[in-house]
């Protein structure tokens, strides 16, 4: 071991050879992350008559652990628009500083406009789409939910190829396979929105939100809660805790630990 100060902790030249320092060259190929790391996991949303409802636990999983249990995933913007962001948390709270610089330059903006959801849908797929097309993609899908420009209820959804597409209901993640089937058998399709109410519309996501917790193991009791409508603006609950949990499906389960079939 070389003790010298200026190599400490480096093998010894006269025993070893000269340090080999190639793997510091700094001319290679640029690298950007090719999976994340700290990831949420589903994002849950449905159009009623007057408004969007999305649902977002507050758990954020460091590979399999589930490491942060207090990580806010629904961002609000304006008064009409409320974000869910799933995937990678590095890459959401790179969005949210993005969007909170817009949010400012809106407020102070002498235009008189501000952006409503279908505004900030498109923004954002622009967004998604830039940095794709770099090759450095932002590992999110995110689903936008509000009203439009003229005040009917939106919902859409923008992944990290910058792909959009819009439904009455919408799901990311383990969502988009537990939790859509569910809200479709309350939201068919476009015309059956008008006939949902807030109060079917809350209950459903939080029916959803349930399932998930039983059946995706990257999910959390706790979770986050937004209703937008055109009266009430947003109302958001960060802290929202499960209710009526029964487990005793779980006994039914044969073909696990000590169970015979």
């Amino acid at each position: 071991m070389n003790h010298l100060p200026q190599a400490w902790g480096r093998p010894r030249d006269d025993v070893y050879g000269a340090y080999d320092a190639s793997y510091l060259n700094s001319t290679g190929p640029k690298t950007h992350t090719q999976s994340p790391i700290v990831t949420g996991t589903s994002v849950v949303a449905v159009k009623f008559k007057d408004g969007v409802v999305i649902a977002a636990d507050n758990l954020a999983s460091y590979g399999s652990l589930a490491r942060f249990t207090d990580v806010k995933r629904l961002r609000p913007f304006n008064s009409t628009s409320i974000i869910g962001i799933g995937g990678d948390v590095s890459d959401m709270q790179y969005l949210d500083r993005l969007l909170k610089s817009l949010d400012v330059a809106e407020n102070y903006g002498s235009t008189g406009h501000s952006l409503n959801a279908k505004n900030l849908h498109t923004y954002l797929s622009k967004v998604m789409y830039k940095r794709r097309s770099d090759v450095n993609p932002l590992w999110n899908q995110i689903l936008v939910a509000g009203l439009d420009g003229d005040g009917k209820p939106f919902l859409s959804s923008v992944d990290l190829l910058g792909t959009t597409f819009s439904s009455p209901t919408l799901a990311t993640g383990f969502g988009a396979h537990l939790a859509q089937p569910l809200l479709r058998k309350v939201v068919e399709d476009e015309a059956a929105v008008e006939t949902i109410t807030q109060e079917r519309a809350i209950a459903a996501v939080k029916e959803c939100m349930k399932v998930l917790f039983y059946r995706d193991a990257r999910s959390l009791d706790k979770y986050s809660i937004a209703v937008v409508t055109k009266e009430g603006g947003i109302d958001l609950k960060e802290d929202e805790q499960l209710e009526g949990q029964s487990w005793a499906f779980a006994e039914t389960i044969k073909g696990y630990g000590t169970q015979v079939v």
